[in-house]
């Protein structure tokens, strides 16, 4: 697989229109270098201060037009992918889930149109404490032309379970857009990517949005590096980085993966870490005793 990750330079679209052909532009750059392109979590939501009138907008305001214009937004997501005839995640946008809560969703596109989504299940304190983002449904994974991948929304990939949930049901890949408004948020999500990648032995890749957006409640400031870990073991990197940007360098990262290291390192690593997986509960901690 030729996989593209873009850290998304965040810009300041005056309608859908114009961020379909930012997305687009974006595109044609990855053209025949790229299967798969991925943008980070929330990239749409630079189109929120247009949206809602053109104004700095407040935290509902925002919110409000975005949800308000999803099923447009995510049509231009669909019609950009179907134009370049690649598969496409084309980071997430907040959605009005059936029973009325918003939820923050990540579409993954087919070259033919067709889609799927996965939800983001861990949320920030922003998330719920200011934009009244709620959480969506559980994991899920999607059967591409490589394989079985699954999507891991920044938050979701510092939390064990989500990601093993994908790979044991058959993931070799895991997709992780964010979205961080600092250094430290990004090394929380760079961490928890780099931490999965070595407990499941599989890919994962992060992409985040990047640049200052004052006219964004959501968007203020973002950091953080378009990269890709594996496990370091047989096969991998020392270090685990099979691929990195520079730190709040815009642009894509292209790098082709193949499955079939992730089947040799877990069946000839030097260690096993996805065969060795706790089975059982581990039993809660007694007290030591001091002789």
């Amino acid at each position: 697989m030729r996989l593209g990750l873009l850290a998304w330079p965040v810009g300041r679209p005056s309608s859908v229109p114009e961020f379909e052909a930012r997305l687009d532009g974006f595109l044609a750059e990855a053209y025949g270098r790229a299967d798969l392109c991925v943008l980070p979590e929330y990239a749409c939501v630079e189109l929120g201060a247009a949206l809602a009138g053109g104004a700095a907008p407040d935290e509902a305001t925002e919110l409000a037009a975005m949800v308000a214009h999803a099923d447009a937004i995510l049509a231009a997501m669909r019609a950009a992918a179907m134009r370049a005839q690649v598969w496409l995640l084309p980071g997430t946008l907040p959605m009005r889930a059936a029973d009325g809560r918003i939820i923050n969703r990540a579409p993954l596109i087919a070259p033919d149109g067709r889609l799927a989504f996965q939800d983001k299940q861990a949320m920030t304190r922003f998330e719920t404490e200011r934009w009244g983002v709620a959480s969506g449904a559980g994991p899920a994974v999607f059967d591409t032309p490589w394989g079985r991948i699954g999507i891991s929304i920044c938050y979701d990939v510092e939390f064990p379970k989500h990601a093993r949930a994908q790979v044991e049901a058959g993931a070799w890949l895991i997709l992780a857009p964010s979205c961080t408004d600092s250094l430290r948020g990004f090394a929380r999500v760079r961490i928890g990517a780099a931490a999965r990648a070595l407990e499941n032995q599989c890919f994962v890749a992060v992409t985040p949005t990047l640049g200052l957006a004052p006219w964004s409640v959501a968007l203020d400031e973002n950091h953080g590096q378009a990269a890709i870990f594996g496990p370091p073991d047989h096969g991998f990197p020392e270090d685990g980085v099979v691929a990195a940007a520079g730190m709040d360098a815009p642009g894509w990262l292209f790098h082709t993966l193949d499955p079939a290291l992730v089947a040799e390192v877990r069946a000839h690593g030097a260690v096993r870490n996805h065969r060795d997986w706790p089975r059982r509960p581990v039993p809660a901690p007694r007290p030591a005793r001091f002789a």
